[in-house]
């Protein structure tokens, strides 16, 4: 079992759209991980690590858990912009 350790202060959490995409996109150090989803806000989310998608979720939460497991971080450490906060299928 991996320990999940806090947040450290060089985590950066960024929103933006594109024409096809909502992005979601954390750094930290080296690696990036992206949480996506369609402009239209209805598609499962993508997570994508330095590019390469690894996983889709229907759940926010669960699209969380995956990026904070990559980064190494806890999951209630993750910041999530307002924009962001209604990403994921209800």
């Amino acid at each position: 079992m991996q320990l999940m350790t806090p947040a450290p202060d060089a985590l950066t959490a960024t929103y933006d759209e594109t024409d096809a995409e909502r992005r979601l996109v954390y750094e930290l150090g080296d690696t990036q991980v992206t949480i996506a989803q369609n402009i239209e806000g209805y598609a499962m989310l993508k997570v994508r690590r330095d590019g390469d998608e690894l996983e889709r979720y229907y759940g926010f939460d669960m699209a969380l858990d995956h990026a904070a497991e990559l980064l190494g971080v806890d999951p209630t450490n993750l910041p999530v912009p307002d924009e962001a906060a209604d990403m994921g299928m209800s």
